[in-house]
């Protein structure tokens, strides 16, 4: 009896895993489908390597986890930016951009717990807005330094950054 309680349970549990993997690949599809800036590969493979994406039963779970993870990715960035800034490891001419950035991760990550709170309420088109304004931070982080013609410590976590609010917002866009 118990035997058979073990493998019903496994078997539920393999199809909670499957019904999420079927989630996540029907939905970058369609994500990559309506937006030319998302690659289906990539999309597959971030929420695939999320914990709470292999969970997801429904869109609105995988925005919650794309977005928690944007949240991650954030702090950390505003993070490594103070650590730049403190450390003094940076070109003079770049100190102002650097500041600016850490104001717009600031910024940014309360857009994103905005978004969270919005689609927890299943109010999805605030959702789609919060995320938007919260992609703004790595762009314009970046053309701080464009503009001042120097190279940006974060390029590289900036690009990163975006593409990772970009599946969430895609996504929110589909719920609306």
């Amino acid at each position: 009896m118990k035997f058979l309680l073990h493998l019903v349970m496994f078997f539920l549990l393999l199809n909670s895993f499957a019904t999420a993997q079927s989630l996540i690949r029907d939905s970058c599809k369609k994500a990559a489908a309506k937006n030319p800036k998302i690659k289906y590969d990539i999309c597959v493979k971030t929420l695939e390597a999320n914990p709470q994406s292999k969970t997801a039963k429904n869109l609105g779970a995988l925005v919650m986890a794309s977005t928690n993870t944007a949240v991650s990715k954030m702090t950390s960035l505003k993070g490594t930016v103070d650590k730049i800034l403190k450390g003094k490891k940076f070109v003079k001419e770049t100190e102002m951009p650097l500041r600016d950035c850490l104001q717009l991760y600031t910024d940014g990550i309360g857009s994103l717990n905005d978004a969270l709170a919005s689609v927890k309420s299943r109010n999805y088109k605030t959702t789609t807005t919060a995320l938007s304004a919260a992609m703004e931070a790595p762009t314009t982080c970046e053309t701080g330094f464009t503009e001042r013609k120097k190279k940006s410590p974060v390029v590289n976590e900036n690009n990163a950054l975006f593409q990772m609010i970009q599946l969430p917002l895609a996504f929110s866009t589909m719920l609306k």
